[in-house]
């Protein structure tokens, strides 16, 4: 059983009358306590300076004025990619000629701005470089760029160490002393406000008058923002959902760059009705299937399309990656738990953490094998694959409560040596380990998670927004609360709880369950999917059931109408007559 809470108002909320009195119990379950948290125009954005951003623009325009090349160092996850297409094209709007972009590849350099990658990038020969969703951990990579004369401009949003690396100059929100006060920015959000402190510059110096070149307009650019931010799953603050509120809107205009509609329409989303689940579930898979198995590059290069014919075959080949990636995704997570099964651990018992490791298993997976057993546990897990004889590679996941790059900073500082790198964030990190220190670092973290969380942490919990009146399981309300977000990580897409009659039921390819519900009280009826389900949940044949839900429009041959998209089900016993 699932605990099934109602989220209750977090404050005391003020809010104009014309709002929908949904809506308004909604927003204050989120913490929203006024009209004035509701509005999402750029203009609120919170101001560039407060990221110490003079240094960064005094670098920058200093390889404007000689025309020096600059190489971007990006990451090969969606986030990384978009911050690279950003720059890049950022970049080259205002008037730098010499810029290029260098990703690398996980297989062969692993993560961030290694001193191997820095000895690729110098054959480039750039006077700086500048990382993107990377590079607070990356001090051996960057102090071998200063060895070389190459000049590093960091631009991250990952937690940093206990020391900052050597860089020429740092930006990122969430390193010691930044007062920026959205922690929350993904890595394509920074280098968004990069870029706008640097037109602004740029504006005083006069240097577009002096180029005889327009200034770019930086809102044509949110497409990227919004994919990234949403991609990343980082908190969607009033900061990060101005943001993707208007990054979704020029999808919806037809103004965005081809890639991005490419990628929406690659995986069956309408970029005229995208909201942020899509971005979240269709393109973003899709670009980060390149990192995963084989090159980030393709998606960088799909992102930097001009030619909408040219982005649709490079999204067709990401399409056809992320079919694979799902295929070894498959395969890997029947043998985790048949690993489980052999190992007999305290699953749901006493045991905090799962750590897993299969010599045959995909590097460029094992983030979403993860997640998938994260949720299904509801532990940490972290995930090894062999990155070389001597060396293993981690992807770890987390619940809420416990913050895993914490938990890993804790086992370092007890065990020192035992883990070779780690970063990350509060729900997700990646680490390195010898070989030989697996069963050693298993125990360590268990240790850790024993001492330090407490077990109610581990109770599956799910929380709603209560219960829907019938009137409101319409397809108008559903448009009204699609329009309501955007939606996702902290301010989570409103769900509710119902019990409806069976009408009809489908299995569909043998493993989602596709329902027509009679809505209580009345002579409607509601169609209902639910994905993934096990097998018992197919096979049950009760009429009666309860449901955990969202509200959703299914669009098919451009007719819209309401369908519900089931978190939850549980089939009931008829009640006594």
């Amino acid at each position: 059983m699932i605990d099934i809470r109602e989220r209750q108002a977090r404050t005391a909320a003020q809010f104009s009358r014309d709002l929908h009195p949904i809506l308004q119990r909604i927003y204050a379950a989120r913490g929203v306590g006024d009209d004035a948290q509701l509005q999402l125009e750029l203009a609120g954005l919170l101001p560039p300076q407060l990221l110490h951003i003079d240094r960064a623009c005094t670098l920058l325009c200093e390889m404007l004025e000689r025309q020096a090349p600059v190489l971007i160092v990006g990451d090969f996850d969606a986030d990384g990619a978009t911050s690279c297409a950003l720059a890049v094209s950022g970049l080259r709007a205002m008037g730098l000629r010499q810029v290029d972009y260098l990703v690398p590849n996980r297989f062969d350099y692993g993560y961030g701005l290694t001193p191997e990658l820095v000895d690729v990038a110098a054959a480039r020969q750039p006077a700086l470089i500048v990382t993107v969703d990377n590079g607070i951990s990356c001090h051996a990579g960057i102090s071998r760029a200063r060895a070389l004369g190459i000049k590093v401009l960091v631009t991250d949003h990952h937690l940093q160490g206990a020391t900052l690396p050597e860089a020429d100059c740092i930006l990122n929100p969430n390193q010691g002393g930044c007062a920026f006060p959205s922690k929350a920015l993904a890595g394509v959000g920074v280098v968004f406000y990069l870029l706008v402190a640097l037109r602004g510059r740029l504006r005083e110096l006069g240097w577009f008058a002096r180029q005889g070149i327009p200034e770019p307009r930086l809102a044509d650019y949110l497409d990227l923002v919004a994919l990234g931010t949403v991609a990343d799953v980082v908190p969607l603050d009033q900061n990060n959902r101005r943001l993707v509120r208007h990054g979704l809107q020029l999808i919806r205009a037809g103004r965005c760059r081809p890639g991005v509609t490419a990628l929406l329409e690659a995986s069956n989303r309408n970029p005229a009705t995208v909201v942020a689940s899509d971005l979240g579930f269709g393109a973003g898979p899709r670009l980060n299937a390149a990192g995963r198995l084989d090159d980030m590059s393709l998606g960088i290069e799909c992102l930097l399309a001009q030619d909408p014919l040219h982005a649709r075959q490079l999204a067709q080949q990401l399409d056809t990656l992320n079919q694979d990636r799902r295929q070894i995704e498959r395969g890997m997570q029947d043998e985790a738990l048949a690993l489980l099964e052999a190992a007999n651990l305290d699953i749901g018992g006493a045991r905090r953490s799962v750590c897993l490791f299969d010599a045959n298993w995909h590097q460029g997976v094992i983030g979403i094998l993860a997640s998938r057993l994260k949720d299904r546990l509801h532990r940490p897990v972290i995930v090894f694959a062999a990155a070389s004889e001597a060396e293993l590679k981690g992807s770890a996941r987390s619940i809420g409560g416990i913050h895993i790059r914490d938990m890993l900073e804790r086992v370092a500082s007890r065990h020192p040596g035992l883990i070779g790198r780690f970063g990350g964030h509060a729900m997700a990190a990646g680490l390195s380990l010898a070989r030989d220190s697996f069963a050693p670092f298993c125990d360590a973290l268990e240790q850790v998670l024993q001492d330090e969380v407490e077990a109610e942490v581990l109770e599956p919990r799910r929380y709603c927004d209560g219960n829907l009146p019938r009137d409101c399981l319409t397809l108008e309300f559903a448009e009204l609360l699609r329009e309501g977000g955007p939606w996702g990580q902290h301010f989570p897409e409103p769900t509710f709880l119902g019990e409806f009659t069976v009408c009809t039921r489908r299995v569909l390819a043998e493993k989602h369950l596709k329902l027509v519900l009679q809505v209580p009280g009345t002579n409607d009826l509601v169609d209902a999917i639910a994905f993934n389900q096990d097998a018992p949940l197919l096979a049950d044949t009760r009429d009666a059931v309860s449901l955990l839900y969202r509200l959703d429009v299914n669009e098919f041959r451009g007719q819209r109408q309401l369908q519900l998209q089931i978190e939850h089900l549980e089939f009931l016993d008829p009640s006594p007559s």
